[in-house]
């Protein structure tokens, strides 16, 4: 786990890295046909290339034990090195919270009893908040052991099912219906507050950091997710150090950490593999009646879409689109396309996924960084396996009672 003094110096590493290698992570396959790195490494490109989509497939989630052609080996070990993170301490979890467990899906509950069980304080938290808190289950779970907890949550209906099963499992909780990018969130958000946040997207969490700053909260635990959820057109670093790099990401950018994913069903992977090969599909003939080799962005569609033809499918869309009616086309040799192009993106996605946790570490200590500069002792490590989920990553954050701790002084 990083020392206070060594969380910028691990920045700064990541930065480079990111810096230095940004023309292979930056370009999308599933958007551009050609990719300026392949002229550079023909040899990793043509290796990529040629494998298959169930190959892909297979190193998705391993991505830097693949036998690829130089420097991808080279690249997945320092990115290796940059990103280890050991688990922060276990602590016993609160009693009587399994009474809960049958409200909660299963990699819900036990990606709950995994955050839970790693916050770690010097002060015993005497009051949670539960930030984005949907129903209140994390919430719930923390205080079983009597500790007072209030639930933030825009959605009324949510709001409402979370104080009639707190009621039924007798929890003393407040559960507030609260938009908390509002202006008067910051009046929900007291300084005794221990505010805990799993997998908050976006800007919803960065707006908790911000107010735990402003009210002087003296805990904090967050487990981030979905960086590009923001209002912005581009990332707005939060720390100094940050806002001092070369480095300026894109929404599209920011999406890269999420693109792993593990808890998608066998029927779910399918439509998503059916859904991409067709847009691939599409991207083909879009080109050629527009004339324009450039891609069309699409929006997401209903799963019922992938019912029909593939030729129904590509009508339906280019109307969508407000393009020319395609007439005759040689729709299986447009549909097998697709899934040859989707069989390249994947493989060559191979090479971007070496990037996916050292920009996903670099934004994570960003927001470390900032409550350091703002006066908090900071801990990061990972809370859970990677297998329960890929957004493992846990920030803790303490004012120390004593000023002089204050990192800096």
């Amino acid at each position: 786990m990083p020392s206070p003094a060594s969380l910028a110096e691990r920045f700064d590493a990541l930065d480079a890295f990111l810096r230095e290698h940004q023309a292979l992570w930056r370009p999308r396959p599933f958007v551009e046909r050609h990719l300026a790195w392949e002229a550079q490494l023909p040899e990793l490109a043509g290796w990529l290339r040629g494998r298959s989509l169930a190959a892909a497939e297979a190193a998705q989630h391993a991505p830097a034990a693949l036998a690829a052609p130089a420097p991808f080996p080279a690249l997945a070990g320092r990115a290796s090195e940059l990103c280890r993170l050991d688990p922060l301490p276990v602590q016993p979890t609160p009693a009587g919270g399994h009474r809960q467990q049958l409200d909660v899906p299963g990699r819900k509950w036990q990606q709950i009893q995994a955050f839970a069980a790693h916050l770690q304080f010097r002060q015993r938290p005497a009051h949670w908040l539960d930030w984005c808190a949907g129903k209140g289950h994390l919430g719930r779970y923390l205080a079983a052991d009597g500790n007072s907890l209030t639930c933030l949550e825009w959605d009324a209906a949510l709001v409402a099912e979370g104080a009639r099963l707190s009621a039924r499992l007798g929890v003393a909780a407040e559960h507030r219906c609260q938009d908390v990018l509002a202006d008067d969130c910051a009046a929900a958000l007291d300084p005794q507050h221990t505010a805990v946040a799993l997998h908050a997207c976006g800007d919803l969490h960065v707006r908790l950091l911000q107010l735990a700053v402003a009210r002087q909260a003296r805990q904090l635990a967050l487990a981030p997710c979905c960086y590009n959820r923001i209002q912005a057109p581009a990332y707005q670093p939060l720390s100094q150090r940050a806002g001092a790099s070369a480095l300026q990401l894109s929404r599209d950018d920011l999406g890269l950490p999420l693109s792993e994913t593990v808890t998608a069903g066998a029927r779910e992977r399918r439509d998503r593999d059916r859904s991409m090969a067709w847009r691939l599909g599409f991207d083909t003939l879009q080109r050629r009646l527009r004339g324009v080799d450039a891609y069309l962005p699409t929006p997401s569609l209903p799963t019922a879409w992938l019912r029909q033809p593939f030729a129904d499918y590509c009508r339906h869309l280019a109307s969508l689109k407000g393009l020319a009616d395609p007439g005759e086309q040689d729709w299986p040799d447009l549909e097998q396309a697709g899934w040859q192009r989707l069989a390249e993106v994947r493989n060559l996605e191979l090479l971007r996924a070496l990037f996916r946790r050292p920009l996903e570490l670099w934004l994570l200590l960003d927001r470390a960084l900032y409550l350091e500069e703002q006066g908090y002792q900071v801990r990061l490590g990972t809370f859970c396996p990677s297998e329960l989920t890929p957004r493992n990553l846990l920030l803790l954050a303490e004012r120390p009672a004593d000023p002089a701790q204050v990192p800096g002084r």
